[in-house]
């Protein structure tokens, strides 16, 4: 779940308006690549009092950015993200952090300082050279009750985004942040139709026919849990498909493999565009035990590095 703050020392800046807004949209291209890891979770974190009230440079307006005719599609995709701002609102109840300060190059810095202290993401415009890395150090002063000392200076490191560059290094700590409120999801449903309802928030990089529906909407209780565990494997193995070194096939989690010859008669599905194709790639399930293993019938999309399925249920041609 990456809370994403927004360094407000890098709003500081009198740069030309074209550069502020080129630097807008490198640094929203690198949270919507952290949104796609985790789209339910990602929350943008600012200081001020909301998203659309942001001054991205002095005298820059964020309205200025999004009034520019090539960051339609970006500013269509920000507002879709939690707007969580001003950072306060994330703060535990109670908290308020001022018995610790942090610095960079000198400088006072909140939005790296809360990141750093909850366990996020710092995020920046690229329109100093400094902003230019995927971790920052900062120094960090905490106030201690000793009449000798009075604080203590620590050096440490956040994690920084301010470009798509800088996103790779964190994807691995995005997963795993990812796959553990994924599977806390999966526990809880009860239905396959909120199974299918939930399915682009806990399997985005997962494709799915619209005939699908009903299979999913059909599925016993008992059923709806291994089938979403085998959808996560999915999900995890398209996101890590390193196509040069695996032209053929990701590298599965789970047993995986295409149908028999003489059942492939069994796996022809109605695609999203209406054209009956084969789907002969499955994955198995246990539903239930001593009970026949159940099977998620997908194939792959090589040129979109994923996998479209069209069914789950019992095995084909089995009563």
């Amino acid at each position: 779940m990456p809370q994403l703050f927004l360094n407000e020392k890098s709003c500081e800046t009198t740069a030309e308006p074209d550069r502020v807004n080129r630097a807008m949209s490198t640094m929203v291209e690198a949270v919507l690549a952290i949104a796609r890891e985790d789209p339910k979770g990602t929350a943008l974190v600012t200081h001020a009092s909301s998203l659309m009230a942001l001054q991205l440079a002095q005298g820059h307006p964020i309205s200025k950015w999004m009034g520019a005719p090539d960051t339609k599609d970006l500013r269509v995709l920000l507002k879709k993200l939690e707007d969580k701002s001003p950072y306060e609102t994330v703060f535990p109840e109670g908290e308020t952090f001022s018995d610790v300060a942090c610095r960079h190059d000198g400088d006072p810095v909140d939005g790296l300082r809360y990141a750093h202290l909850l366990g996020g993401i710092g995020i920046s415009l690229p329109l100093e050279a400094r902003w230019n890395a995927d971790t920052l150090t900062l120094v960090r002063e905490q106030l201690v009750d000793d009449e000798d000392t009075g604080s203590v200076l620590t050096e440490v490191e956040v994690r920084h985004v301010a470009g798509t560059e800088h996103v790779a290094p964190h994807l691995p700590w995005i997963r795993r942040g990812a796959d553990a409120g994924r599977q806390k999801a999966v526990q809880g449903l009860r239905s396959g139709a909120e199974l299918w309802r939930l399915r682009s928030d806990l399997f985005p990089l997962l494709q799915f026919t619209t005939l699908a529906e009903q299979h999913f909407t059909e599925l016993p209780e008992t059923w709806v849990r291994p089938v979403g565990e085998r959808l996560g494997e999915l999900q995890d193995a398209v996101g890590d498909w390193d196509q040069a070194l695996r032209p053929i096939c990701p590298q599965w989690r789970s047993y995986v493999r295409t149908e028999f010859e003489n059942r492939r008669r069994l796996c022809w599905f109605e695609d999203t565009d209406g054209e009956t194709r084969l789907f002969d790639w499955h994955s198995e399930f246990l539903p239930e035990r001593g009970r026949m293993p159940g099977r998620l019938h997908f194939r792959l999309l090589h040129e979109e590095r994923t996998l479209r399925i069209a069914y789950v249920g019992r095995k084909r041609g089995n009563r």
